[in-house]
């Protein structure tokens, strides 16, 4: 919460912004061109109309902090906002300093801590309105964002937040146990399943797990970041090939795209740009192995000859996931294009984990289908 912006369009307020420096000495202040200086405050934006100028701003900052009043805050980013998921933390405080309230993105964006934090810098009074904090109960979008787990449908965190302000218990699915120790047990159905025929549609639940099945719309689904992709191509190949096999793979094994963690290859791939490419579009990191790393992994299902005369191992997209899942198990074997293949590996740290028997039951167990493309090498680079 370093990347923050903090308004004022009144002298008092860009005295608070001074004095807000010191708790956030990596802010951007904006203040009115119509403001003196402040004595001793860094130096700051000036802004002729406050209202294009957060519109060009908005999206560039975490949080923001507009000292003003809250109506005038309220219309200007009315139509800026997006989703819960996406949007920064917004923060209203008065000029004087006396309260500093949470407006928009409370848990996920971070919002209610914002405010605290500056509430504890100027000595004012931080206004927290969401309902879970004020009754001490787990904010649960919030305990997602700190687990590193992905919200899939953000529109049920409301089913499950209501369940717990009105004490109706929750069935979990956690095969990994990523989030059932945070969460009081009081809070959690001691039976019942998430998913298959035995599920209630009117149940709240919260799904944990990067396998795809059929859910009640009141179950909050989190995705880890579990999944290792690693991949192979020709020299030269477009990204939409990649992406196309990938998706199709991912589709067809009922993985979910949110779970994949990284984009692994050989060492001669880095300056792959299709690869490159795909990694910025589905916004995960690219990792690459040397040929001594790949030649180690002795988990591999299918071998290649020709992958071996070309690049002296006998799995690059195979190998390649397992070393980026840390040795986790395969459980998505290499499929292919013409020019590309794709393997998946789970994370080490779940790979041998089950969901609990008898208590939740899920419709989609680990993927380790033998259902595989025209069998391949891993496409050796056409030049290196």
């Amino acid at each position: 919460m370093n990347n923050i912006g903090i308004w004022a369009v009144t002298p008092n307020g860009a005295h608070m912004a001074a004095r807000l420096q010191a708790a956030f000495p990596r802010a951007a202040i904006y203040l009115s061109a119509a403001l003196e200086p402040v004595a001793g405050a860094l130096p700051a934006q000036r802004f002729a109309r406050l209202s294009p100028a957060v519109s060009d701003h908005f999206s560039r900052h975490d949080g923001h902090i507009f000292i003003m009043a809250a109506g005038i805050v309220v219309r200007m980013i009315a139509p800026l906002l997006r989703q819960k998921t996406v949007d920064p933390a917004v923060v209203v405080m008065d000029e004087l300093g006396v309260h500093a309230v949470s407006l928009v993105s409370g848990h996920i964006g971070g919002a209610n801590a914002l405010a605290k934090k500056a509430a504890g810098a100027v000595d004012a009074i931080p206004v927290i309105t969401t309902a879970t904090d004020l009754n001490r109960l787990p904010a649960i979008d919030s305990l997602a964002c700190e687990l590193g787990l992905a919200i899939e449908n953000p529109g049920a965190i409301k089913h499950v937040a209501m369940a717990f302000l009105t004490g109706r218990p929750v069935r979990l699915h956690d095969p990994w146990g990523l989030i059932r120790d945070r969460l009081p047990p009081a809070l959690l159905a001691e039976d019942g399943a998430v998913t298959g025929k035995e599920a209630d549609p009117d149940f709240p639940g919260i799904y944990v797990d990067d396998r795809v099945v059929d859910l009640p719309r009141q179950v909050l689904i989190l995705r880890p970041r579990s999944l290792a992709v690693g991949m192979g191509c020709n020299r030269n190949t477009g990204m939409p090939e990649m992406q196309g096999l990938l998706t199709a793979v991912l589709d067809r094994h009922r993985l979910s795209p949110l779970s994949v963690c990284t984009l692994a290859s050989v060492h001669i791939k880095q300056d792959e740009a299709g690869l490159i490419a795909l990694g910025e579009s589905i916004g995960v990191p690219l990792r690459f192995f040397d040929r001594e790393a790949l030649g180690r992994v002795r988990t591999i299902a299918t071998p290649s000859a020709m992958v071996e005369k070309h690049i002296g191992v006998k799995s690059v997209c195979e190998a390649a996931a397992i070393l980026a899942a840390k040795d986790g198990a395969l459980i998505v074997p290499k499929q292919n294009t013409k020019n590309v293949t794709v393997a998946v590996a789970r994370m080490s740290s779940m790979s041998s984990a089950s969901a609990p028997a008898g208590r939740i039951t899920s419709a989609g167990g680990p993927t380790t289908s033998s259902d595989r493309s025209t069998p391949s090498p891993d496409t050796p680079p056409t030049s290196t």
